[in-house]
Protein backbone atom coordinates (compact mmCIF):
# COMPACT_ATOMS: atom_id res chain seq x y z
CA UNK A 1 0.00 0.00 0.00
CA UNK A 2 1.34 3.63 -0.68
CA UNK A 3 0.68 6.84 0.93
CA UNK A 4 -2.44 7.60 -1.33
CA UNK A 5 -4.21 4.74 0.40
CA UNK A 6 -3.29 5.70 3.93
CA UNK A 7 -4.35 8.93 3.44
CA UNK A 8 -7.71 7.39 2.70
CA UNK A 9 -7.56 5.32 5.31
CA UNK A 10 -6.73 7.63 8.04
CA UNK A 11 -9.60 10.02 6.72
CA UNK A 12 -12.17 7.72 6.39
CA UNK A 13 -11.38 6.23 9.72
CA UNK A 14 -10.54 9.90 11.31
CA UNK A 15 -13.48 12.07 9.30
CA UNK A 16 -10.61 14.07 8.65
CA UNK A 17 -11.06 16.40 5.55
CA UNK A 18 -8.58 15.16 2.60
CA UNK A 19 -9.11 16.79 -0.51
CA UNK A 20 -7.10 19.69 1.34
CA UNK A 21 -3.70 17.48 1.51
CA UNK A 22 -1.43 18.52 -1.74
CA UNK A 23 1.48 16.94 -2.90
CA UNK A 24 3.81 15.99 -0.18
CA UNK A 25 6.46 19.21 -0.22
CA UNK A 26 10.34 18.23 -0.11
CA UNK A 27 10.59 20.38 3.24
CA UNK A 28 8.13 17.75 4.98
CA UNK A 29 9.36 14.81 7.00
CA UNK A 30 8.60 11.50 6.06
CA UNK A 31 7.29 8.86 8.72
CA UNK A 32 7.21 5.29 7.09
CA UNK A 33 4.68 2.74 8.51
CA UNK A 34 5.47 -1.11 8.57
CA UNK A 35 2.18 -3.17 9.64
CA UNK A 36 2.65 -6.89 9.96
CA UNK A 37 -1.69 -6.37 9.51
CA UNK A 38 -4.28 -4.80 6.84
CA UNK A 39 -5.72 -1.62 6.59
CA UNK A 40 -8.94 -2.67 7.86
CA UNK A 41 -7.79 -3.99 10.65
CA UNK A 42 -5.13 -0.73 11.16
CA UNK A 43 -7.64 1.78 10.69
CA UNK A 44 -8.65 2.44 14.57
CA UNK A 45 -4.92 2.52 15.16
CA UNK A 46 -4.36 5.19 12.53
CA UNK A 47 -6.78 7.25 13.90
CA UNK A 48 -5.03 6.77 17.70
CA UNK A 49 -1.87 7.42 15.96
CA UNK A 50 -2.91 10.69 14.34
CA UNK A 51 -4.03 11.64 18.15
CA UNK A 52 -0.44 11.22 19.04
CA UNK A 53 0.91 12.87 16.50
CA UNK A 54 -1.36 15.96 16.81
CA UNK A 55 -0.29 16.03 20.41
CA UNK A 56 2.81 16.76 19.67
CA UNK A 57 1.96 19.40 16.91
CA UNK A 58 2.01 17.14 13.60
CA UNK A 59 -0.87 17.04 11.05
CA UNK A 60 -0.68 13.89 7.87
CA UNK A 61 -0.48 15.86 4.60
CA UNK A 62 0.26 19.49 6.48
CA UNK A 63 3.82 19.35 8.54
CA UNK A 64 4.32 15.29 8.24
CA UNK A 65 3.37 12.79 5.70
CA UNK A 66 3.11 9.09 6.15
CA UNK A 67 3.62 6.24 4.12
CA UNK A 68 2.42 2.54 5.03
CA UNK A 69 2.63 -0.58 3.87
CA UNK A 70 1.15 -3.44 5.16
CA UNK A 71 1.75 -7.43 4.97
CA UNK A 72 -1.86 -8.40 5.25
CA UNK A 73 -0.74 -11.53 8.03
CA UNK A 74 2.11 -12.47 5.95
CA UNK A 75 5.18 -12.12 7.72
CA UNK A 76 6.86 -13.01 4.90
CA UNK A 77 6.81 -9.58 3.35
CA UNK A 78 8.09 -7.60 5.99
CA UNK A 79 11.56 -7.83 4.63
CA UNK A 80 10.66 -6.33 1.42
CA UNK A 81 8.14 -3.97 2.42
CA UNK A 82 10.89 -2.89 5.04
CA UNK A 83 13.35 -2.74 2.28
CA UNK A 84 11.01 -0.27 0.26
CA UNK A 85 10.04 1.90 2.75
CA UNK A 86 13.67 2.42 3.67
CA UNK A 87 14.41 3.32 -0.05
CA UNK A 88 12.18 6.79 0.51
CA UNK A 89 14.34 7.76 3.48
CA UNK A 90 12.14 8.18 6.13
CA UNK A 91 12.92 10.84 9.19
CA UNK A 92 11.37 7.77 11.25
CA UNK A 93 9.82 4.67 11.46
CA UNK A 94 6.88 3.10 12.89
CA UNK A 95 6.73 -0.60 13.51
CA UNK A 96 3.85 -2.40 14.10
CA UNK A 97 5.08 -5.10 15.78
CA UNK A 98 8.26 -7.12 16.64
CA UNK A 99 7.96 -9.00 13.63
CA UNK A 100 8.48 -5.59 12.00
CA UNK A 101 11.22 -4.20 14.01
CA UNK A 102 13.70 -6.85 12.81
CA UNK A 103 13.84 -6.53 8.94
CA UNK A 104 14.12 -2.65 9.60
CA UNK A 105 16.82 -3.25 12.11
CA UNK A 106 18.47 -5.58 9.43
CA UNK A 107 18.79 -3.05 6.95
CA UNK A 108 19.06 0.27 8.91
CA UNK A 109 21.00 1.34 12.07
CA UNK A 110 20.25 4.62 11.90
CA UNK A 111 16.65 6.03 11.07
CA UNK A 112 14.94 6.07 14.33
CA UNK A 113 12.10 3.42 14.77
CA UNK A 114 9.18 3.81 16.94
CA UNK A 115 7.85 -0.03 17.77
CA UNK A 116 4.37 -1.24 18.98
CA UNK A 117 4.47 -4.80 20.02
CA UNK A 118 2.64 -7.45 22.81
CA UNK A 119 6.17 -8.88 23.49
CA UNK A 120 8.87 -7.90 26.00
CA UNK A 121 11.43 -5.92 24.08
CA UNK A 122 14.34 -6.53 26.85
CA UNK A 123 13.43 -10.19 26.36
CA UNK A 124 13.18 -9.93 22.69
CA UNK A 125 17.16 -8.44 22.78
CA UNK A 126 15.38 -5.19 21.22
CA UNK A 127 16.47 -2.83 23.89
CA UNK A 128 18.70 -3.24 26.30
CA UNK A 129 16.39 -1.81 29.04
CA UNK A 130 12.92 -0.27 29.35
CA UNK A 131 14.21 3.09 30.89
CA UNK A 132 17.42 3.57 28.68
CA UNK A 133 16.50 1.81 25.32
CA UNK A 134 19.66 3.71 23.43
CA UNK A 135 20.64 3.12 20.10
CA UNK A 136 17.85 4.33 17.12
CA UNK A 137 15.07 2.60 18.72
CA UNK A 138 12.15 2.98 21.42
CA UNK A 139 8.43 2.62 21.40
CA UNK A 140 5.79 1.11 23.40
CA UNK A 141 4.29 -2.58 24.72
CA UNK A 142 1.09 -3.17 25.07
CA UNK A 143 1.33 -6.01 27.50
CA UNK A 144 0.07 -8.64 24.99
CA UNK A 145 2.10 -11.67 26.34
CA UNK A 146 2.73 -10.84 29.73
CA UNK A 147 -1.08 -11.15 29.93
CA UNK A 148 -1.33 -14.79 27.76
CA UNK A 149 -1.56 -16.47 31.55
CA UNK A 150 -4.51 -14.02 32.38
CA UNK A 151 -6.39 -15.13 29.02
CA UNK A 152 -6.37 -18.99 30.23
CA UNK A 153 -7.34 -17.88 33.50
CA UNK A 154 -10.66 -15.95 32.18
CA UNK A 155 -11.76 -18.48 29.75
CA UNK A 156 -11.77 -20.84 32.67
CA UNK A 157 -13.79 -19.05 34.48
CA UNK A 158 -16.10 -18.88 31.72
CA UNK A 159 -16.15 -22.11 31.09
CA UNK A 160 -15.44 -23.66 34.54
CA UNK A 161 -16.65 -26.95 33.67
CA UNK A 162 -13.50 -27.48 31.11
CA UNK A 163 -10.69 -29.95 32.11
CA UNK A 164 -9.09 -29.02 28.42
CA UNK A 165 -8.36 -26.40 26.55
CA UNK A 166 -6.62 -25.60 23.24
CA UNK A 167 -4.25 -23.22 22.72
CA UNK A 168 -3.63 -22.02 19.01
CA UNK A 169 -0.56 -19.73 18.09
CA UNK A 170 1.43 -19.07 15.52
CA UNK A 171 5.10 -19.90 16.00
CA UNK A 172 6.40 -18.06 12.83
CA UNK A 173 5.45 -14.53 14.00
CA UNK A 174 7.30 -15.30 17.42
CA UNK A 175 10.69 -16.18 18.85
CA UNK A 176 9.20 -17.87 21.49
CA UNK A 177 8.98 -21.00 22.53
CA UNK A 178 5.87 -22.83 21.59
CA UNK A 179 3.69 -23.28 23.92
CA UNK A 180 5.11 -20.78 25.72
CA UNK A 181 6.35 -22.02 29.33
CA UNK A 182 4.16 -19.61 31.42
CA UNK A 183 0.50 -21.05 29.50
CA UNK A 184 2.12 -24.19 30.04
CA UNK A 185 2.12 -23.65 33.79
CA UNK A 186 -1.49 -21.18 34.05
CA UNK A 187 -2.93 -24.27 32.61
CA UNK A 188 -0.96 -26.62 35.35
CA UNK A 189 -2.04 -24.68 37.84
CA UNK A 190 -5.94 -24.97 37.18
CA UNK A 191 -5.95 -28.45 36.27
CA UNK A 192 -5.90 -28.20 32.55
CA UNK A 193 -4.78 -29.72 29.71
CA UNK A 194 -3.23 -27.96 26.98
CA UNK A 195 -3.36 -29.08 23.45
CA UNK A 196 -0.97 -26.85 21.70
CA UNK A 197 -2.37 -26.51 17.74
CA UNK A 198 0.00 -23.73 15.12
CA UNK A 199 -1.38 -22.10 12.70
CA UNK A 200 0.86 -19.67 9.97
CA UNK A 201 -2.04 -19.34 7.38
CA UNK A 202 -5.57 -19.76 6.50
CA UNK A 203 -5.08 -23.26 5.49
CA UNK A 204 -3.28 -24.29 8.78
CA UNK A 205 -6.32 -21.92 10.42
CA UNK A 206 -9.02 -24.44 9.09
CA UNK A 207 -6.87 -27.45 9.71
CA UNK A 208 -6.51 -26.05 13.66
CA UNK A 209 -10.38 -25.81 13.57
CA UNK A 210 -10.96 -29.03 12.24
CA UNK A 211 -9.01 -30.45 14.87
CA UNK A 212 -10.97 -29.41 17.52
CA UNK A 213 -13.57 -31.58 18.08
CA UNK A 214 -11.18 -34.58 17.70
CA UNK A 215 -9.30 -33.06 20.36
CA UNK A 216 -12.30 -32.73 22.66
CA UNK A 217 -11.32 -29.35 24.02
CA UNK A 218 -14.03 -27.44 25.88
CA UNK A 219 -12.02 -23.46 25.07
CA UNK A 220 -9.94 -22.44 23.05
CA UNK A 221 -7.17 -19.50 23.68
CA UNK A 222 -6.19 -17.98 20.67
CA UNK A 223 -2.66 -16.34 20.74
CA UNK A 224 -2.07 -12.89 19.14
CA UNK A 225 -0.75 -12.46 15.73
CA UNK A 226 -0.67 -10.74 12.37
CA UNK A 227 -1.92 -13.85 10.74
CA UNK A 228 -5.27 -13.99 13.33
CA UNK A 229 -5.28 -10.55 13.92
CA UNK A 230 -5.71 -9.83 9.87
CA UNK A 231 -8.70 -12.13 10.95
CA UNK A 232 -10.44 -11.40 13.93
CA UNK A 233 -14.17 -10.82 12.88
CA UNK A 234 -13.53 -14.29 10.99
CA UNK A 235 -12.09 -15.93 14.02
CA UNK A 236 -14.73 -15.06 16.07
CA UNK A 237 -17.78 -16.04 13.93
CA UNK A 238 -15.63 -19.69 13.13
CA UNK A 239 -15.79 -19.69 16.90
CA UNK A 240 -19.43 -19.38 17.31
CA UNK A 241 -20.03 -21.56 14.49
CA UNK A 242 -18.09 -24.41 15.80
CA UNK A 243 -19.62 -23.66 19.26
CA UNK A 244 -16.52 -23.23 20.90
CA UNK A 245 -15.92 -20.69 23.71
CA UNK A 246 -12.67 -18.82 22.63
CA UNK A 247 -11.08 -15.96 23.81
CA UNK A 248 -8.21 -13.39 21.91
CA UNK A 249 -6.88 -10.50 22.82
CA UNK A 250 -8.48 -7.65 20.90
CA UNK A 251 -12.14 -6.10 21.24
CA UNK A 252 -13.02 -7.33 17.84
CA UNK A 253 -12.46 -10.50 18.26
CA UNK A 254 -15.49 -10.67 20.69
CA UNK A 255 -17.36 -7.74 18.53
CA UNK A 256 -17.26 -11.04 15.61
CA UNK A 257 -18.52 -13.63 17.56
CA UNK A 258 -16.06 -14.66 19.82
CA UNK A 259 -16.92 -15.22 23.47
CA UNK A 260 -14.26 -12.62 24.60
CA UNK A 261 -11.38 -10.51 24.53
CA UNK A 262 -8.91 -9.72 27.13
CA UNK A 263 -5.92 -7.45 26.85
CA UNK A 264 -3.75 -4.26 26.43
CA UNK A 265 -5.48 -1.11 25.10
CA UNK A 266 -4.09 -1.24 21.31
CA UNK A 267 -5.54 2.41 20.28
CA UNK A 268 -4.13 3.69 23.14
CA UNK A 269 -0.61 2.32 22.42
CA UNK A 270 -0.61 3.49 18.94
CA UNK A 271 -2.08 7.41 20.90
CA UNK A 272 1.59 7.23 23.03
CA UNK A 273 3.72 5.85 19.93
CA UNK A 274 2.68 8.96 17.64
CA UNK A 275 3.60 11.17 20.67
CA UNK A 276 7.21 9.71 20.46
CA UNK A 277 7.11 9.91 16.59
CA UNK A 278 6.38 13.99 17.00
CA UNK A 279 8.86 14.17 19.88
CA UNK A 280 11.64 12.54 17.61
CA UNK A 281 10.43 14.71 14.90
CA UNK A 282 11.37 17.60 17.10
CA UNK A 283 14.91 16.52 17.30
CA UNK A 284 14.59 14.15 20.42
CA UNK A 285 16.89 11.14 20.19
CA UNK A 286 15.03 7.53 20.53
CA UNK A 287 17.24 6.16 22.79
CA UNK A 288 16.75 9.17 25.48
CA UNK A 289 12.29 8.07 25.45
CA UNK A 290 11.72 5.05 27.97
CA UNK A 291 9.76 2.43 26.66
CA UNK A 292 6.18 2.83 27.21
CA UNK A 293 3.84 0.33 28.69
CA UNK A 294 0.26 0.66 28.44
CA UNK A 295 -1.35 -0.18 31.85
CA UNK A 296 -4.96 -0.31 30.96
CA UNK A 297 -6.12 -3.91 30.28
CA UNK A 298 -9.55 -4.81 28.68
CA UNK A 299 -11.84 -7.69 29.39
CA UNK A 300 -14.77 -7.44 26.45
CA UNK A 301 -17.45 -10.72 27.10
CA UNK A 302 -20.50 -11.60 24.00
CA UNK A 303 -22.99 -12.16 26.16
CA UNK A 304 -25.27 -13.07 23.12
CA UNK A 305 -21.95 -15.67 22.09
CA UNK A 306 -22.45 -16.86 25.73
CA UNK A 307 -25.98 -17.09 25.87
CA UNK A 308 -25.47 -19.28 22.35
CA UNK A 309 -23.16 -21.88 23.89
CA UNK A 310 -25.27 -22.27 26.57
CA UNK A 311 -23.05 -20.61 29.21
CA UNK A 312 -23.84 -18.30 32.29
CA UNK A 313 -20.89 -15.12 32.86
CA UNK A 314 -19.96 -15.28 36.70
CA UNK A 315 -21.10 -12.19 37.99
CA UNK A 316 -18.13 -11.54 39.31
CA UNK A 317 -16.68 -11.77 35.78
CA UNK A 318 -19.44 -9.57 34.57
CA UNK A 319 -18.85 -7.01 37.17
CA UNK A 320 -14.72 -6.55 35.82
CA UNK A 321 -16.21 -6.53 32.20
CA UNK A 322 -15.16 -2.76 30.26
CA UNK A 323 -17.41 -4.27 28.07
CA UNK A 324 -20.26 -6.68 27.87
CA UNK A 325 -21.70 -6.97 24.11
CA UNK A 326 -25.13 -8.32 24.05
Amino acid sequence: MRRRDFITLLGCAAGWPIAARGQQQSSVPLVGWLSPRSPDTDAPLAVAFGKGLAQAGYVDGRNVAIESHWAYGQSDRLPALAADLLRRQPFVMLAGSMGAVQPIRALNATIPIVFNTATDPVQAGIVSSLRRPTGNITGVTNLGVEVGPKRIEVLHELVPQANSIALLADPVASNDPFPRPDMLSAAMTLGLTLHPLRASNEREIDDAFAALPKLGVGGLVIEASPVFTTRMKQLGALTLRQRVPAIYEFREFAAGGGLASYGGDLPDSYRLAGIYVGRILKGEKPGDLPVQQVTKIELVINLKTAKALGLTVPITLLGRADEAIE
